[in-house]
């Protein structure tokens, strides 16, 4: 009897256009777009340059909540602000709805709770079906004098020069000696900030990034007796590597959607589009044919040359009909075109969702 498939998707990026973390810090700390990105970048290089040690990409939403917490955020404001900001990739209600009806489908995003909450029921999706970061921030109490510290160390990070990641970067040593400081003035002020009361948020709040996402897809895999063979996973960025990577390693399918070059260099197949039929139509063929037949298929794309698999015939016409206004674009990843696809996927990824958050890690 053929095992279950089962479809897990990110959320940021596949399905929606935002950085909900991203969007709280420029909306309710002053510079908070510069705050963020630099932290953000922070974050990339402690993952995937310098690999910390129990350091998992996504920390970003941990370490930025102190300061959210002292410029006032709280959970009502949070929830307020994520429901009327969604934005989704045009066709994502339609290929969420789609894929539910024909096999187990799973959200496993780094983003906050309350985000996903308003999104789940926007798009009409079963939140227990979701992973997400849970947070509490009225849990945690703030005395004013380190509100007013964490306000001065807001300023200076904000008026911190942005680091460039230099190429096949692995050491400390290899940044330029600006850099350097950078970093280890930001590793002195989080762990200042650790010790403080309100530091306690970073021993309790677990960002589902890195290898907590890679855990969800295990978890959920386990549920359903089935293997990671059997999983198809949409992401598109750096904190969906390791998930990829569990992907690879048993012959389940990572695809990248919109992906910027961490998530690209470790997925198998790329999609590059505006609306989210690909997704829909990748998710039908993986339920249907599993995984070789849906390599050969991303390797032929093409609207005539899909009619010779059995693709819903409503996929195919919403394709037809997507495609005469959206740029669609699905491609297999080779060791040959593996670095102009992470080019041109970083370049749309700008172009869908915006050159701030799409030059987000």
């Amino acid at each position: 009897m053929k095992q279950k498939r089962i479809f897990v998707t990110d959320c940021e990026g596949p399905i929606s256009k935002n950085d909900n973390a991203f969007e709280l810090a420029s909306h309710f700390i002053p510079e908070g777009e510069k705050f963020f990105a630099l932290i953000s970048k922070y974050d990339d290089i402690l993952a995937e340059i310098l690999k910390r040690p129990e350091y998992k990409a996504g920390n970003t939403l941990k370490l930025i909540l102190p300061f959210l917490k002292a410029y006032g955020v709280t959970d009502q404001k949070m929830r307020e602000y994520s429901a009327k900001s969604i934005l989704l990739v045009p066709g994502a209600i339609d290929t969420l709805q789609f894929v539910k009806g024909v096999m187990p489908a799973y959200i496993v995003s780094t983003s906050y709770e309350p985000y996903i909450k308003a999104l789940c029921e926007i798009v009409r999706f079963p939140y227990e079906n979701a992973y997400c970061t849970r947070v509490n921030i009225d849990k945690y109490p703030l005395k004013e004098v380190e509100r007013k510290r964490l306000m001065k160390l807001r300023e200076e990070i904000a008026a911190m020069p942005m680091i460039e990641i230099p190429e096949n970067a692995s050491t400390i040593e290899d940044f330029s000696e600006r850099d350097r400081k950078t970093i280890m003035r930001l590793d002195e002020i989080f762990k200042e900030i650790s010790e403080m009361q309100c530091g306690k948020i970073f021993e309790e709040v677990e960002p589902v990034g890195g290898t907590e996402k890679a855990r969800a897809v295990e978890e959920i895999a386990v549920k359903h007796g089935t293997e990671i063979s059997n999983v198809i996973y949409f992401g598109d960025s750096i904190t969906d590597v390791e998930s990829f990577r569990l992907m690879r390693k048993n012959d389940g399918l990572a695809v990248s959607f919109n992906g910027n070059e961490y998530a690209v260099k470790e997925a198998e197949i790329a999609i590059l589009a505006e609306h989210t039929i690909a997704t829909s139509i990748l998710a039908d063929a993986f339920n249907k044919l599993g995984k070789e037949k849906i390599m050969e298929l991303a390797e032929n794309w093409g609207l005539q040359t899909l009619k010779a698999y059995p693709i819903s015939e409503k996929l195919l016409k919403e394709l037809e009909a997507a495609s005469r206004k959206y740029f669609i674009r699905v491609e297999v990843i080779t060791s040959e075109n593996v670095e102009n696809l992470c080019k041109e996927s970083a370049v749309f990824r700008k172009k869908v969702r915006g050159e701030k958050i799409g030059g987000l890690g």
